[in-house]
């Protein structure tokens, strides 16, 4: 009969048919139980089997076939007790899919059959000689049991049916089988079975030598197990339970179950023969017995599998942190260059801002992210290097450092490692922690980390590093140039509104037992709480008050038997007393000698008023407001850029020589330094030297050169949040802080006027009346 040029098609998987055999499967899924009846029903029992390329996936879709497989003829059907069939078939020939005509409720293909290419018949028959006589000597362990190759190659059957008998009972993987499906040239064909003989032959070769030297290991084993046996027999004589023996029996189990590299494995098993042969009340026992202890217990092998899910991270990082946008984007890029590349990248994160930013929690929700053990160790503190790399073994009470007493925790080779407070290391004449530290967060270096204690290098280089600082000053320059640093600023209160209602409320109520029913706070109180509660960059002490509130309520629940807690705003007096804070607010009226600037502290930013006067006396600058040496020098240089340019300004040079001008920065007992406070104090200086107001409106930050030029500053994220926050209206920052505005909170954008100044003339003409 002539047959269809569509077939119904059988997916197997794990094996792979090949032409001129008989072949034997078990069908039990639907999409290929169906084939089968169909192609016994509608097709003469013709089939097209297909190879699934990925054995593991239970319902296979186009992508997941390979594109060759064989037209194959159903000779036997025999139905099993569990509904499936046991089929033997026939194959016939090689074919390629040229299309799926349908996929359910099973497949059908179009496909084409695929001739084999015959090309130089000296060499064909060369090589199908030599095939013959490979399998004629060392058929019996290359090729698969039950087999008759031999005897059916033997009776001058072609070279195609050669190669294709023997390629089928070949002991190789299935992949590799399923290149002689696709190679349609036989003289190639043959090559590569020649090559996969050979293979086979010096793995069975390299099997015979192991089992050899297993033999004999094991004969020497036995012959240490039976005088193990009969020194143990002699200790129990003489009343020596042996127990020192049964520790060493199963630290050596551990040693050899650790799988850890070979130089190591032989060391461990030389300090434990060393144990063995040292009497207990000795100290050195204690001390190779601790070291024991820590490789066996360290990570040599073991991994935890990242999720490469990038959405499922997305929302997990979502679901943990508000805000935070540039993090969050910087760990995805983080594992999407995983998944390219294949292999962990080279990175060392550094979570650098204020305290309650949400440092160390982002670093959990990373680890739980990937799907990775995470560990913590904090570095505050921290002043001896032998903290990070451990102490010699020939001290008493010797002890590993920091990182490997952290990667015995992950019990992974490829944890979340969190340095935390990493700004907090000093150094003494024990030596500079810091330097030790270069070798730990060095990707180039960590590969072969060296512990004193441990004495072999271990590998660091899976692990994911990252390290949290407040002020990156204070990390060394080296150790800063080895991380990538990722600066997570304060939060806007309209942050730290949505952290609560999302994250604190919900996190204080489970702390507390109550449920969210339980428990109402108006948005107004939030925002009280926030504005005169807290002055912080972080969460912390919002949070602290969050569960004050919540305790206080159920006492009240209690006490006076109510049923919900409502807390709105006048309500928060009577729970947590009156209001700590007041932030700098704007001028009610315009002033004269009074201009506002921005500054930015470690809890944010704020407003900061800059008060000059002047009264008769020698032309000397008096300073008060616990200034820092840089602000002095800003107010010096002011002062000493308005005398020269007196006469532009249209100001008498007398007035300087013949007064003392004062400049004031209000709350004298907070001490303020910094260099962005220039063009403040040179216009609240004009405005008192020309009587002219400074409009309330309008906050400014930057640093003045004497020739008048306005510097770049930091920080302006949060002293534009501050500025909006205290009621301006305008804001001027240096025009090399242009490109800094992005970052300003769109709800602080929208709202300030914000104008970029390159000289201290163009603030003059703006901020003053």
């Amino acid at each position: 009969m002539e047959l269809a040029k569509s077939l119904p098609a059988i997916i197997v998987r794990g094996t792979v048919p090949v032409p001129n055999n008989d072949f034997r499967i078990e069908v039990g899924r639907k999409i290929s139980l169906k084939a089968v009846e169909e192609a016994e029903k509608n097709f003469g029992s013709y089939v097209i089997i297909l190879v699934q390329k990925n054995p593991l996936i239970e319902e296979p879709t186009t992508k997941d076939i390979e594109s060759f497989g064989v037209l194959a003829k159903i000779q036997m059907k025999i139905k099993l007790p569990n509904e499936a069939y046991k089929v033997k078939l026939s194959i016939l020939s090689r074919i390629e899919v040229k299309d799926y005509f349908i996929t359910e409720p099973y497949y059908v293909v179009e496909y084409e059959e695929k001739d084999t290419i015959m090309s130089d018949q000296d060499k064909e028959v060369t090589l199908v000689k030599m095939v013959v006589e490979e399998v004629a000597k060392y058929g019996q362990t290359i090729l698969l049991p039950n087999n008759q190759v031999l005897e059916k190659i033997q009776n001058g059957i072609t070279s195609e049916k050669v190669c294709d008998m023997v390629s089928f009972y070949l002991k190789i993987s299935e992949q590799e089988k399923y290149r002689y499906l696709e190679e349609l040239d036989l003289n190639k064909r043959l090559r590569m079975l020649l090559e996969d003989i050979n293979k086979q032959k010096m793995i069975v070769e390299l099997e015979q030598k192991i089992n050899e030297e297993i033999k004999k290991s094991i004969d020497e084993n036995q012959k240490e197990y039976y005088l193990r046996e009969k020194m143990r027999a002699i200790q129990n004589e003489l009343g020596d339970k042996a127990k020192k023996e049964e520790e060493i029996d199963e630290l050596r189990t551990k040693i050899l179950k650790a799988k850890m590299p070979k130089n190591i494995e032989v060391k461990a098993l030389a300090e434990l023969s060393r144990y063995q042969s040292t009497p207990s009340a000795m100290a050195e026992s204690s001390i190779i017995k601790s070291y024991l202890d820590l490789l066996v217990d360290l990570p040599w092998h073991k991994s935890s599998k990242d999720n490469y899910d990038l959405k499922k991270v997305q929302q997990k990082l979502d679901e943990n942190h508000y805000a935070l946008e540039k993090v969050k984007d910087r760990i995805i890029e983080y594992l999407a260059v995983k998944i390219m590349t294949k292999r962990n990248p080279q990175t060392i994160l550094c979570l650098a801002g204020p305290p309650g930013v949400g440092k160390t929690s982002l670093a959990i929700s990373i680890a739980e992210a990937l799907n990775r053990k995470f560990v913590k160790q904090s570095l505050g503190g921290v002043r001896d290097e032998s903290e990070i790399r451990g102490h010699r073994r020939t001290y008493i009470g010797a002890m590993p450092g920091r990182i490997i007493k952290g990667m015995k925790d992950a019990k992974t080779m490829n944890p979340v490692f969190l340095l935390d407070e990493i700004d907090k290391m000093s150094s003494d004449f024990k030596g500079d922690p810091a330097s030790a530290m270069l070798e730990v967060l060095d990707p180039e270096q960590n590969a072969n980390f060296s512990d004193h204690y441990l004495e072999e290098p271990y590998d660091l280089s899976q692990v994911l590093f990252i390290t949290t600082a407040n002020y990156l000053e204070n990390v060394p320059a080296p150790l800063r140039d080895r991380m990538e640093i990722v600066e997570l600023s304060s939060y806007t209160e309209h942050e730290k509104f949505q952290i609560a209602r999302r994250h604190l409320i919900k996190k204080q109520l489970k702390a507390h037992g109550l449920k969210d029913k339980d428990f109402e706070i108006t948005d107004d109180a939030i925002y009280h709480i926030i504005q005169h509660y807290t002055r912080e960059a972080g969460v912390r002490e919002l949070n602290r008050y969050i569960g004050a509130l919540i305790r206080k309520g159920i006492k009240d629940i209690l006490l006076k038997k109510i049923s919900t807690i409502y807390i709105d705003d006048e309500a928060l007096e009577a729970y947590v007393g009156k209001p700590k804070y007041t932030h700098n607010l704007a001028d009610a009226k315009e002033q004269i000698g009074v201009a506002t600037g921005l500054a930015y502290t470690a809890f944010g930013g704020d407003t900061l008023p800059v008060e000059v006067t002047y009264y008769k006396g020698k032309g000397h600058l008096v300073l008060t407001g616990k200034l820092g040496d840089v602000m002095k020098e800003s107010a010096q240089t002011a002062l000493s850029f308005v005398k020269s340019n007196a006469k532009n300004l249209n100001l008498d040079p007398s007035l300087f020589e013949e007064n003392d001008f004062h400049i004031h920065v209000p709350e004298g007992a907070v001490p303020k330094d910094g260099p962005s406070a220039g063009i403040t104090i040179a216009t609240a200086i004009v405005s008192a030297a020309t009587q002219k107001y400074v409009r309330k409106e309008v906050g400014m930050t930057g640093e003045i050169t004497l020739r008048g030029h306005v510097l770049p500053i930091g920080g302006l994220r949060e002293k534009s949040i501050a500025a909006h926050r205290s009621g301006l209206k305008t804001i001027l920052i240096p025009k090399q802080n242009e490109k800094d505005i992005d970052d300003i909170p769109e709800e602080v954008r929208s709202a300030l006027e914000i104008i970029t100044v390159e000289n201290v003339n163009e603030v003059f003409k703006i901020a003053l009346k």
